[in-house]
């Protein structure tokens, strides 16, 4: 039976016709192809309960205290989803939040957590109830979930169309953004609710339109280049965040952007290697170490159409691999692969168990967000809200370490310091490239009750480092709210999923 969309996932549909889509006539390509789904997949789960979305559920953010932001989207509504007693989120709670400020609606836009545990964004390629025509904006706004209000925040001097543009925070801390339909960057100056601009980035090879940003372990941001002539292969750009400024070192090792200059997501893995995804049935390994491509597994022809990713999101899981979602030209119907490499070093690509609505929707209209219990949030337009348990489990040495922390702490207190190692992990988690940022490169504490198993998250920020692959000591503070429950507890500090050795405290 032909399954009848709801009017919101219409609508949404036809919003995604009006997305940068790939050209249909991608040239197939030529690499060994993915493997069918099998014992590898993780299992689907599905939210227990009523959503609260009048539109669809948009691009998700994990706020600080462990709870998270979901976008209703072409509004200006935000609904919040809490954890369950047990830190569970398929079982957990909704609440909308503040709205946007007026006028402000939108859609496809840049997105960072701030190290103060703010939300920052930027943008939209969308601005509008319903979405209709990319007009992208250059408004934006700031979040603070303690206060529960928006504060406008004004573009850089000059800068018309932030639309979907890339952002990152770099590892002092420093938010960078860029303007869409440009070579221009920015770094925030954020005091308070006042954002002042200055720019960098000079040397930078063509537009920013439809690139993403991925930090490197030195610090430094990598991106592929969309806008330049092709022809077996594409540049790619390194900005070093010391000096300022962009260089061209080569190309990739084949040809990852569509004839309408679209591009996949990439993801960096604890192994020191970049899994590029590509639009065009191609996908490239880009080696931190060497700085060097490779050419990775190419996604597979499935029904005689190229499955590829133009606009989509990857998410690098607790043991290595990394998820995709991918689809033919950005078009239903969609499949999810798992990236890996073997005990050989050999990259492998294979597929996984799908989402039960996924033949109603692109690559384009999902996203995927890193949980504090090592699952994935799937979100998408036509709001299905999903959760991926993976399999596999995380070597010993890439879990954050707790080095020192209070082991007497008081419900209700603020500014309580902690510190250790790996803090910030060995990625940003989740990418998505320029339509969305939505990384989870920060430490969260959570406490669990030594005599009930109930699980509360203290809220962290000031973040002494948000780099990924840090050496070294860093450091945090975290209020504890007073709905955690008192007695002996076990604390454990959880980034991009992985949760560090418990450390017993009492909270009174």
């Amino acid at each position: 039976m032909k399954k009848t969309p709801t009017l919101a996932a219409a609508c949404l549909t036809a919003v995604g016709l009006l997305i940068g889509l790939a050209d249909s006539a991608i040239a197939s390509p030529t690499g060994a192809p993915a493997s069918d789904p099998g014992s590898k997949s993780g299992t689907w789960t599905y939210y227990k309960g009523k959503l609260p979305f009048s539109s669809a559920s948009g691009v998700s953010i994990l706020l600080t205290d462990g709870t998270v932001l979901v976008l209703n989207v072409c509004t200006s509504n935000w609904f919040k989803l809490t954890p369950d007693n047990k830190g569970r989120y398929e079982t957990g709670s909704w609440s909308q939040v503040a709205d946007m400020p007026g006028g402000y609606i939108p859609y496809l836009f840049a997105s960072e957590i701030l190290p103060d545990g703010r939300l920052i964004v930027n943008g939209g390629e969308y601005n509008a109830v319903k979405c209709g025509s990319p007009v992208f904006t250059n408004q934006g706004a700031l979040y603070d979930p303690v206060a529960d209000t928006w504060t406008t925040v004004s573009p850089p001097t000059g800068w018309k169309n932030i639309g979907d543009a890339p952002s990152a925070i770099l590892p002092n801390g420093s938010y960078m953004l860029a303007e869409d339909m440009n070579f221009q960057e920015a770094i925030a100056t954020i005091s308070g609710t006042n954002v002042t601009w200055t720019s960098t980035g000079s040397g930078k090879g063509d537009f920013n339109f439809e690139e993403g940003w991925t930090l490197l372990p030195d610090g430094n941001i990598l991106t592929v280049d969309t806008n330049r002539p092709k022809g077996i292969a594409n540049y790619y750009e390194i900005y070093n965040t010391v000096s300022g400024t962009w260089s061209t070192p080569g190309q990739t090792a084949q040809v990852l952007v569509s004839s309408s200059a679209e591009i996949g997501p990439a993801v960096l893995r604890p192994d020191g290697n970049v899994i590029q995804f590509g639009a065009t049935g191609h996908n490239d390994i880009y080696n931190t170490i060497s700085g060097s491509w490779t050419a990775g597994p190419d996604f597979p022809v499935i029904g005689g159409a190229q499955y590829e990713v133009s606009d989509g999101s990857a998410v690098l899981l607790p043991g290595g691999n990394v998820l995709v979602h991918a689809s033919p030209g950005g078009k239903p119907p969609s499949h999810f692969f798992e990236f890996s490499m073997n005990a050989k070093g050999q990259a492998e690509l294979y597929r996984v168990d799908d989402p039960k609505e996924s033949n109603y929707y692109g690559s384009q209209s999902g996203y995927f967000l890193e949980l504090p219990t090592g699952q994935i949030l799937f979100t998408d337009v036509i709001n299905e809200v999903a959760v991926y348990t993976p399999k596999g489990s995380p070597k010993a040495e890439w879990l954050p370490v707790v080095s020192s922390v209070a082991t007497t702490l008081v419900r209700g207190s603020t500014a309580n310091s902690i510190s250790g190692k790996k803090f910030n992990g060995y990625s940003q988690g989740s990418a998505y490239g320029d339509d969305a940022q939505q990384a989870t490169n920060y430490p969260l504490v959570r406490f669990t009750n030594t005599a009930t198993g109930d699980v509360c998250f203290g809220r962290s920020y000031d973040f002494s480092t948000m780099g990924v692959w840090t050496k070294g000591t860093t450091s945090a503070l975290f209020d504890i709210p007073n709905s955690c429950e008192s007695g002996a507890s076990t604390l454990q500090v959880v980034v991009n999923g992985l949760a560090s050795k418990g450390t017993a405290v009492t909270l009174q």
